[in-house]
């Protein structure tokens, strides 16, 4: 069939690179539009908690250099009060004094008042107007009609820069308030030496346009950097802020988790007890059903059913029995029962108990042990089901006609090792980790009749690390598996040799060490890192 012509292709995206905005692209997009949302509130285009800062910060500098400020009005005062009529300049200095006092009282009661937004541009005008009069005032004294000469030149001069510099320093904060503060003075000056018409006095007109554009790009700068400061530790903070609030809600998970662990650990407590219960009925009456105790089947097939259901129930106990196993150790609740344990028999009777399993499906088990084999310190029960589960997987996934050596010896360090290796199907190296994990099952294990619930392996690692030891699955595919698991040499024993007999008529029933000052039985296995008897 053709394709309609109005119908338009469909071009799908490969299904590996889906299309997804990783975490740390929303992250940054939010903090954009807050930043965009922050400038069209904020009264100089920053953000709004900035402008407060500034101001904040604006205030305390200009209380901070009152002491400062009032020194040069003062010396300003005196010094022109020589320089012309001394009445003048008193009415300028005490007119100075009144408008600077007028700055301090106003940034005092900003500091004194709670921040409130809405009034943040109310009290920036304040502190413009304050500045802006600041400057005319300086102003005054500086174009006074003082003379001509060179010497009152370089006096307007340095006055001007002076006045000029220590404003844009304090109001740094405030870029504005600090050009209202120096704009009125700066072109004041420039004004009288352009008005004086005279080649010198030109170039000082530039050069004071020049010192008020450097203080301005200076205070500018400054700005900058508090700026750039401010918002430093505004991410700072917000960082913290993400910090607490992804450990409270990691908090709250490991609680939940720790919750959902005791729930199952419970669970599972109370469902092994209600399945373990009727099993036994179940495993009972097949049993007895399964052997004709109370006479033949009227039907023969109803054996077999029997024992069908005898073998189904056994399973079950097993899977039942193997899930609480491994919920006590993830939990933590599995104790090991420690005595002296001989690896060499354990093994042994784990193959003798196997031995049938694998005869009937043509598998032979080879033994290698080393002779002279110490005890070890373990739990007999948990190295018993570690042997079992390593060996019935050998058993279950070799082929008939296969072959399977079982292995202890000494290790390197002088531990015990156990090694099982079998000619079996394999397991592919991707798949290694899969079925070291609880209920992961291999392809070999999906594609065979004899499918588990993929717990023995997990639950053998689980027990071998609780001994200390280390657990090495090597594999490959239509080759075989070996699993080789190792007992650290801490766990090695060796008993002492027998003291010699001193007096034969004393001979209690304990020996005295007076090396180490115990008592102990004599003969007695003791503890032994060493690797031999």
């Amino acid at each position: 069939m053709s394709k309609p012509a109005d119908r338009p292709e469909v071009v799908q995206l490969p299904a590996e690179k889906p299309i997804v905005a990783p975490a740390r692209n929303r992250r940054a997009a939010a903090q954009r539009v807050r930043e965009a949302r922050d400038r069209l509130t904020s009264t100089s285009g920053t953000r709004p908690a900035f402008d407060r800062e500034l101001l904040r910060q604006y205030a305390q500098t200009r209380l901070s250099a009152s002491l400062v400020v009032t020194l040069l009005v003062i010396g300003t005062g005196l010094l022109f009060g020589f320089w012309m009529q001394p009445l003048p300049a008193a009415i300028w200095a005490c007119a100075m004094l009144c408008i600077h006092a007028a700055i301090v009282r106003t940034c005092t009661r900003y500091l004194a008042e709670p921040p409130a937004q809405n009034r943040t541009r109310k009290w920036r005008m304040r502190f413009i107007l304050l500045d802006l009069l600041y400057g005319m005032c300086w102003t005054v004294v500086l174009v006074h009609p003082t003379g001509i000469d060179v010497v009152a030149n370089s006096l307007m001069m340095f006055l001007m820069l002076l006045v000029v510099a220590v404003s844009s320093m304090l109001a740094a904060s405030l870029p504005i308030a600090a050009f209202a503060a120096t704009a009125p003075v700066t072109l004041g000056v420039a004004l009288n030496f352009v008005l004086r018409g005279t080649f010198d006095n030109y170039v000082l007109a530039i050069l004071a346009v020049a010192a008020e554009g450097y203080f301005a790009l200076l205070a500018h700068r400054l700005h900058s950097t508090t700026l750039a400061t401010l918002e430093a530790r505004a991410e700072k903070d917000a960082l913290i802020g993400e910090l607490e609030q992804a450990k409270a809600i990691s908090d709250e998970a490991r609680h939940r988790a720790e919750a959902a662990n005791v729930a199952k650990s419970r669970f599972l407590a109370q469902m092994s007890h209600e399945l373990r219960t009727p099993l036994n009925a179940i495993l009972g009456f097949s049993e007895v059903m399964k052997s004709e105790i109370f006479g033949g089947h009227a039907v023969p097939v109803y054996k077999d059913y029997s024992a069908d259901i005898h073998n189904s129930g056994v399973h079950l106990l097993n899977l039942i029995n193997e899930i609480l196993d491994l919920s006590r150790i993830e939990a933590g609740r599995y104790e090991l029962n420690e005595e002296a344990v001989s690896l060499v028999h354990v093994v042994a009777d784990c193959h003798h108990l196997l031995k049938l399993r694998a005869s009937s499906r043509g598998i032979t088990i080879h033994e290698v042990f080393e002779n002279g084999m110490p005890r070890i310190w373990g739990d007999e029960r948990a190295c018993r089901q570690i042997v079992l589960n390593l060996l019935s997987n050998s058993i279950k996934f070799t082929p008939q006609g296969g072959e399977i050596w079982l292995k202890v010896g000494w290790t390197a360090s002088g531990g015990q090792y156990l090694s099982c290796r079998d000619t079996g199907s394999g397991i592919a190296e991707d798949e290694i980790p899969i079925v070291l994990a609880s209920f992961g099952q291999g392809s070999n294990s999906i594609k065979s009749a004899e499918q588990g619930a993929g717990l023995g392996l997990p639950i053998a690692k689980s027990l071998i690390d609780m001994h200390g030891g280390t657990f090495t699955l090597k594999s490959k595919l239509r080759v075989g598996t070996e699993v080789i698991v190792t007992f650290p040499p801490e766990r090695v024993m060796s008993a002492l040799a027998p003291m010699a007999e001193e007096a034969p008529s004393l001979q209690p029933e304990y020996e005295i060490n007076v090396a180490d000052e115990r008592r102990r039985p004599r003969n007695k296995p003791i503890m032994n890192a060493g690797t031999g008897l």
